[in-house]
């Protein structure tokens, strides 16, 4: 990346390695980084925290009205799946 960059995760905290990008942020390696998701969440690295180039948010990414809704639609599906087939459409073996 070049040290204008700014890493940017939404995704999965495992994506990013916390220990490069930690190292990457103190060498001016890149300009900053935005998480909404950390490697160890719900905690993320105090060193990230600190620093004055790293914007955190508390995994929020689902907070939308329409995540929401989908998200309780298919709790609320698999839930009536269970109930009327003995299985949940997303049952974890």
């Amino acid at each position: 990346m070049k040290d204008t960059a700014l890493l940017i995760n939404v995704a999965r905290g495992s994506l990013v390695d916390s220990n490069a990008l930690i190292s990457a942020l103190k060498n001016d390696e890149i300009a900053g980084a935005a998480l909404d998701v950390f490697e160890n969440e719900p905690h993320p690295r105090q060193e990230l925290v600190e620093m004055d180039n790293v914007i955190m948010t508390p995994h929020v990414g689902s907070a939308t009205h329409v995540a929401r809704y989908n998200l309780s639609k298919e709790a609320a599906n698999n839930v009536l799946s269970f109930f009327k087939d003995g299985k949940a459409i997303n049952q974890i073996n």
